[in-house]
Formats: C-alpha cells, structure tokens, sequence
C-alpha cells in the first residue's frame, strides 16, 4: 500500500483549518502569532517523522534498499551478493641475457605501468617450467622468456588490463629484466551490483522446492559473477539417448574453468535435481578461432599502434563470446572499423584460413587464437 505523505505548506494548512473549526471564537493564527509558530513547528516534527517513516520503509523492501541494507535484507533469505572477481591471466617474463638459469618466484608481484594495481604469480603445478624445490619458475640456460599465470591482488574491474599495461616489477628478480602481458585480462569483475542481485533474488524464490531449469541455473550462476551455462535433458554427453538424465557445459569466461568451479557446481545441482535423476557437469570444448586481415591506416595514424587496437578489440570481442554463441564472419570487418577512426580499409579478412563463420553447440565456446592484423 502506498504511503500518502504530506509537505510542510499542506500540514501547516490542515492544521489551521483544524484549529479554526473547533474553535467556537476567533483564533489569530495569521503568520507570526503565537500559535502559527506552534503549528508550523508541530508541523516540521511531523516532516522529521514522516521521513524516518519513509527510510524505514525504503531500508526493508529489496526493491527500495540499496548496498548494506539490501545486504540485510537478502541475508534473512540465506542470499549474498557475489563477491568481485579478480582479474587474471598470463604475463612474460624475460631478459636480454640469457646466459645463466634464473628464477621466477611463486608470489612475484608485478605492477601496472601506473603502479595501482599489483598481480601476483601464483602456483602453477602444470606449468612445464615450474620447480617445486626452487620454488619458482625457471627460466633455463638460453631461455630468454616464460610465461607465468598471475592474479591482481585487488579483485574487481580496476584490475582488467589492456595489452602491455602490466610493465613493471613490484622487486627485482635476479636474472629478470622485463615483464608484459601479450594478451588482455577482461575477466576482473567488481561485486555483484544491486540491480543484479535484486534480478537473481527473483529467479532464486522462483527455483525454491522446484526441480526445474530454472531451478538448475540459479544454483549455477549463484557460484561467481560471469558464470555461463547450457543444459540438455534426456541425453548423455555423447549424444545417446538416456532418458532421466541431463548434463549441463559450464564456462566462467575463460574457457576452462577450473575443476574447484565444475565440482561446486556438481554439489550445487545436486541440491535441487529431481529425485531418481542423474546428471554430469563438463567444462567447454574450445573452438579457436585464428584471425588474419590487412587494415589500411589514415594519414597522421600510427601503423602499427593501430593495428594493435584492431588486435585487441578482435580478441576480446571473440573472447567475450558465451556458450554456443556463433563467430559470424562480416563481424570481424566492423570491429576493425570501430577499433579506430584511422582505419580507412579492411582487406585480406581470413576466419580460420577460410571466409565462413565459425559455429558452436551448446557444448563448445569460441575462444582467439593467432589473430594477425598486418
């Protein structure tokens, strides 16, 4: 029900013809007399209360609150904002003499080129280079570089990195002179807004004690911020037909998410499945998408600085590409444009060696690959 509120001129005016009418003589109540002034005070006292009446109300409705109130609000329904995600990816490590060995260390910060945001090396058992009993990375007689995983400190959207941003070495690394990042870090992303987590409650106590789709994907993109999802019923992974089970592909926007993320989401669905089903969870097939064109640049553009713009918007066009989501060839044409007003023509445009689209099921995700812009 709507609060029907009162402004001080509508209060003051109420009260007067209040006074007047249950007074049996003359009341002097014009502007300045005793008892105007008690009146108008009466009514700012009401304005005072009428606003903590309408806090209050705005503080305990989820459509009204905002940051720690919606916080509260949420909790009494066990539902919390998804924490901010921090960006990540690989960085270069290198030296202009490659001599002797050196070592990268586990927890090597390097820095942004402004020095406000610090990635972190972290430990990476896969990593052919990595020493368990150096405790690092090893860059080897001859090897002039490696590349290394690394994760800002600071989670959230202020950590993304553009191409070549991350350029400096927090402390010196004996043996190591320069480190870059070849490709961008897009996957930092800041908590989880108001408007979000609002629009996730909704499909939340739309799923309660119901073993439906909906029911399924909420308790998937309840995991983290960024998480995409397909599902398929009645068929197994390969294709045969099976029915009671279904399996759902799971991406977090790198095309391969980590084994922690597919086994939350394993015990996630498995708290709103229908009883006497089965199911699996599998990470993406990545399709690469290899791209090559010949821009040509305007007079008073740098060459190659805009070839590197074009570079980077193709790759993370592509990159932001979700589950089954089709690479369309005549795309790749406008990104160029768009990356840069110096770029007067696009030619040579080759997706794969060949001028088709590239498409995905429900199973697979387009991720770049080589992408040259000459």
């Amino acid at each position: 029900m709507a609060l029907s509120t009162q402004d001080f001129p509508t209060l003051v005016r109420n009260s007067v013809t209040a006074i007047q009418g249950a007074a049996r003589g003359l009341v002097d109540l014009t502007v300045g007399s005793i008892l105007r002034a008690v009146v108008e005070a009466n009514a700012t006292v009401i304005l005072w209360i009428q606003g903590l009446i309408l806090q209050l109300l705005a503080t305990t409705r989820a459509a009204t609150s905002n940051l720690a109130d919606l916080d509260s609000f949420m909790l009494d329904f066990g539902v919390t904002r998804l924490a901010a995600v921090a960006a990540s990816g690989q960085v270069t490590f290198a030296r202009f003499t490659s001599t002797a060995q050196a070592v990268v260390p586990v927890g090597a910060t390097v820095l942004s080129a402004d020095g406000t945001q610090s990635y972190t090396a972290l430990l990476d058992t896969t990593n052919a280079a990595y020493s368990a009993s150096l405790g690092g990375y090893v860059l080897a007689a001859g090897v002039s570089s490696i590349n290394v995983t690394v994760t800002a400190v600071t989670a959230g959207i202020a950590a993304n990195a553009v191409i070549g941003q991350i350029s400096l070495l927090n402390q010196p690394i004996s043996g190591v002179d320069t480190v870059t990042n070849a490709a961008s870090f897009t996957n930092g992303v800041d908590p989880e807004s108001d408007a979000a987590l609002r629009a996730r409650f909704i499909t939340y106590i739309a799923s309660l004690s119901k073993a439906t789709k909906t029911a399924v994907g909420n308790a998937i993109t309840s995991l983290k911020q960024g998480v995409t999802y397909s599902l398929t019923e009645n068929l197994t992974y390969g294709g045969a037909v099976q029915n009671g089970y279904f399996f759902v592909v799971i991406d977090d926007g790198t095309g391969t998410p980590p084994g922690s993320l597919l086994s939350s989401a394993s015990n996630a669905i498995d708290a709103v499945r229908p009883v006497t089903s089965t199911f699996g969870v599998f990470a993406p097939v990545v399709v690469t998408a290899n791209i090559a064109m010949t821009i040509t640049t305007a007079a008073g553009y740098d060459h190659t600085a805009t070839a590197t713009l074009v570079t980077t918007a193709l790759r993370n066009y592509v990159n932001a590409l979700t589950l089954g989501q089709t690479l369309t060839f005549s795309r790749l044409t406008q990104i160029a444009y768009d990356a840069s007003p110096g770029v007067t023509n696009v030619t040579g445009v080759t997706l794969n060696s060949a001028t088709a689209d590239v498409a995905a099921t429900a199973l697979q995700v387009i991720k770049a690959g080589t992408v040259s812009v000459a």
